[in-house]
C-alpha cells in the first residue's frame, strides 16, 4: 500500500507558516481565514484585481473559490502569476454547474489557470468530469451524486480520469471523501453530518487545502489528502464536544475550527479512516 505522509504534510505547515492569498465570497471570508489560521498557516484575503497578482507574489499558495462569481477577472490575474512563479493553486468550483454564468466561469479558470487541487462536492465534480448539468442552482450536493459504498468504484473512476485529464488532484468531499491525483486514488472516511449544518464547511476544506499545499508544494497528494483528513477528524472532534455541551451548530462552527488548532499527530492517526482504492479504472 502506498502510504500518504499525513504526519510530515501537518507538521510541515506548522513549521512553515506558509501564506495562503484567498479570494473567496463574502459569505465565507472569515471563517476561510480563521480556518487558515488554525492550521498554522497565515491568510491573505486580497481580491481587487488591481492588487491580486502582486498580492499572490509573496504568497505560497492561492485558493480560488467560485463562490465569489464576481471576481474571476480576478482569479485569472492572480491564478497566472502564481503559474509563472510555480506556487499551488487551489479551485472550488462552488455551483459550477448550477448556472450559464458558473458554468462559463469554470471553463474560463480551467483553461486559463492551471490549478494543483480542485475540490468540490460530487456534484461540482461530476459536472466538471462529465459537463451534464444539475437540475439544482445552489451549492449544495444532489442528493442523486452522492457518494456511497454502492457507487464508489463509479464516483471513483470519474474522479481519476478528471484528474488524468485536468492534470490536477481532484479531492471529492462528502461522507465519503475520494481524492486523486490520476495514479493513486484515496477515500476516507471521516467527518459528521453537522458540517453540512453550517455554512462554508467546504470553503474552510479548501482554504485547508491551500495552507497544506503552500506548505507541501512537493507532495500535493499527501497535502490535499492531509487536509481532508483533518478536517474530517476535527468534525468529529467538535461534535462531541457538541453533543457533550448540548450546544448548537453555531458552537460547532467554533469547536471545528478549535479542533484543527488542536489537532496533533496522534490524534490524527488514531481516528483517521482511509484506504488506497484499488478499483476506479473503468
Amino acid at each position: 500500500m502506498e502510504m500518504i505522509d499525513f504526519v510530515g504534510s501537518l507538521a510541515r505547515v506548522r513549521e512553515k507558516e506558509p501564506l495562503v492569498q484567498c479570494i473567496t465570497n463574502f459569505v465565507t471570508v472569515n471563517d476561510c481565514a480563521n480556518m487558515i489560521l488554525a492550521a498554522g498557516a497565515s491568510p491573505s484575503m486580497a481580491r481587487d484585481i488591481r492588487e491580486v497578482a502582486e498580492a499572490v507574489s509573496g504568497a505560497d499558495a492561492l485558493v480560488c473559490n467560485l463562490g465569489a462569481i464576481d471576481l474571476v477577472d480576478s482569479m485569472v490575474a492572480a491564478g497566472k502569476r502564481a503559474n509563472e512563479l510555480r506556487l499551488p493553486v487551489i479551485l472550488d468550483p462552488v455551483g459550477v454547474g448550477g448556472t450559464r454564468l458558473r458554468r462559463d466561469a469554470g471553463s474560463r479558470l480551467l483553461k486559463e489557470v492551471s490549478f494543483a487541487v480542485i475540490r468540490g462536492n460530487a456534484s461540482e465534480i461530476r459536472y466538471l468530469a462529465e459537463h451534464k448539468e444539475t437540475s439544482r442552482s445552489g451549492v449544495d450536493v444532489n442528493i442523486l451524486d452522492v457518494v456511497s459504498q454502492q457507487n464508489l468504484p463509479e464516483a471513483a473512476a470519474r474522479v481519476k480520469r478528471l484528474a488524468a485529464h485536468t492534470g490536477s488532484v481532484i479531492a471529492l468531499s462528502g461522507e465519503l471523501d475520494v481524492i486523486s491525483d490520476g495514479n493513486t486514488t484515496v477515500v476516507l472516511e471521516n467527518g459528521c453530518p453537522m458540517m453540512s449544518r453550517i455554512t462554508g464547511s467546504g470553503c474552510m476544506l479548501t482554504s485547508l487545502i491551500g495552507a497544506f499545499c503552500g506548505a507541501n508544494p512537493d507532495d500535493i497528494l499527501s497535502a490535499a489528502c492531509t487536509a481532508v483528513a483533518v478536517m474530517g477528524v476535527g468534525g468529529e472532534m467538535a461534535e462531541k464536544l457538541r453533543l457533550r455541551k448540548g450546544s448548537g451548530n453555531a458552537t460547532f462552527r467554533s469547536d471545528l475550527i478549535d479542533s484543527v488548532f488542536n489537532m496533533t499527530p496522534e490524534k490524527l492517526l488514531e481516528e483517521i479512516h482511509y484506504e488506497i482504492f484499488q478499483g476506479g479504472d473503468s
